[in-house]
């Protein structure tokens, strides 16, 4: 009698292995599969949390492309995803990036609807009728930059003094802020008080104020005050910036700039010691060596005497000036007159951006024991030519006449229109808070 094999038993192993097991199955299943390779490895191993998707418009093809003139009104491709990070202030460069035209984007505000705004720079007013200068929106390349929320920014100013220390672009940038918040304060909660060289804003709501500080070089001038005209007649202790910054103490948030005021002559009269002595006591330094002084003596300020456990300090880089058309290649063109649409060529860089003057606020705050958040505009503002005041504005406290306004050189291509611009700067600003 033959014998049977021995019938080989179905060994079971307990449910937790064969669990483990199909999750590891299916954990490998999802890191190698074809359809997840877009995930950057630096987003998984940072567990960064992805932002909600949307959809963006997708890059003309080759046979389809899109006149300058259309930009921003094609049709957008459902299927086109954006999978950019939410915005993170350490992480995000906002430099890098594209501005994208559509008419969906609504300024918070107008020069008509917004009463603080100074003439020099209500663009809308004083005549000029393109408005798409207002329909641009700023987009970093790998990060989403959060769109500006009135009521967010006065939560975040509740109870605190917010100020902005620095020359007339620095008061282009306080103007905007205060258009972007103050629309949703009843009229009876809110108030302004324009001073000689300190204005504030007072959102009483909120027991929060937005203030502006006249201080064109930061350090002391004999401009602080009355306003010298001609740059070779001004004198800078670069030295000396206690008797204006004894006003900035007791701020929770304080955001300075100077530049453009550095750029206007080749050589600084600065001065060590006083005043009185100052037509014959100055030496004429190079701008950037001057510049370099007064950011040391600015900076020993802050380390010094600002408590970063009360007091947030931002640094907002030079705003670009575009007098030199041929710089964006406009041959026939003259500084920013007549210019409607931004520069659309990547990485643009023209003669009104200091480089040098840059490096040197690199340097200085990076010898400071007090972290200051800079707000990064210069690159963003460079394509920007389409923005400025133009010939939309003042001078000598007179609105430019039709003759005038027909002068390409008449064309103030400092000054930016509100809305506009700034807005996309407090846009940052916010973010970073």
């Amino acid at each position: 009698m033959m014998m049977k094999p021995p019938r080989v038993g179905i060994v079971k192993l307990p449910l937790p292995i064969i669990i483990i097991t199909v999750c590891v199955l299916f954990f490998m299943v999802l890191l190698y599969a074809e359809k997840f390779s877009s995930f950057s490895s630096m987003s998984i191993l940072k567990f960064k949390p992805f932002c909600p998707r949307k959809i963006t418009k997708p890059k003309p093809r080759d046979d389809k492309r899109v006149k300058e003139e259309e930009v921003g009104k094609e049709v957008v491709n459902s299927s086109w995803i954006d999978d950019r990070f939410e915005f993170d202030a350490e992480e995000c460069n906002v430099a890098k990036g594209k501005w994208v035209f559509s008419h969906s984007i609504k300024p918070l505000y107008s020069d008509i609807s917004c009463p603080y705004i100074e003439r020099q720079f209500s663009c809308v007013k004083n005549g000029r009728n393109d408005t798409d200068y207002m329909h641009w929106e700023w987009q970093p390349d790998d990060c989403i930059l959060p769109r500006f929320n009135a009521e967010l920014a006065l939560k975040k100013l509740q109870g605190k003094r917010l100020m902005f220390v620095g020359d007339s672009l620095q008061r282009n940038q306080w103007e905007s802020f205060v258009c972007l918040v103050e629309w949703v304060i009843p009229q009876d909660q809110k108030s302004m008080e324009r001073r000689n060289i300190h204005s504030v804003f007072t959102a009483m709501q909120y027991n929060a104020t937005i203030e502006f500080y006249w201080a064109p070089y930061i350090v002391e001038s004999n401009s602080d005050v009355d306003i010298i005209g001609d740059p070779k007649k001004r004198i800078i202790k670069v030295d000396a910036i206690m008797d204006r910054a004894k006003n900035w103490t007791q701020v929770d948030i304080l955001v300075f700039n100077t530049y453009v005021w550095w750029m206007s002559s080749s050589k600084i009269k600065s001065l060590w010691g006083s005043f009185a002595n100052g037509e014959k006591g100055y030496e004429e330094l190079d701008n950037r060596i001057a510049y370099k002084l007064a950011l040391k003596t600015w900076a020993n300020w802050v380390d010094s005497t600002i408590n970063p456990n009360k007091t947030r300090v931002f640094f907002t880089t030079m705003s670009p000036t575009h007098s030199r058309s041929q710089d964006w290649g406009n041959m026939e063109g003259v500084k920013c007159f007549n210019e409607t649409k931004p520069v659309r060529k990547k990485d643009h860089w023209g003669t009104g951006s200091d480089k040098g003057i840059m490096n040197v606020v690199t340097k200085v705050m990076k010898k400071m024991k007090v972290q200051v958040s800079v707000i990064n505009i210069t690159q963003i503002s460079e394509y920007r030519i389409d923005g400025h005041s133009s010939v939309y504005t003042e001078t000598g406290g007179k609105l430019l006449t039709e003759e005038e306004r027909a002068n390409p050189q008449n064309a103030d291509c400092i000054h930016w229109c509100l809305p506009g611009i700034p807005d996309t700067w407090n846009q940052i600003f916010l973010a970073m808070l």
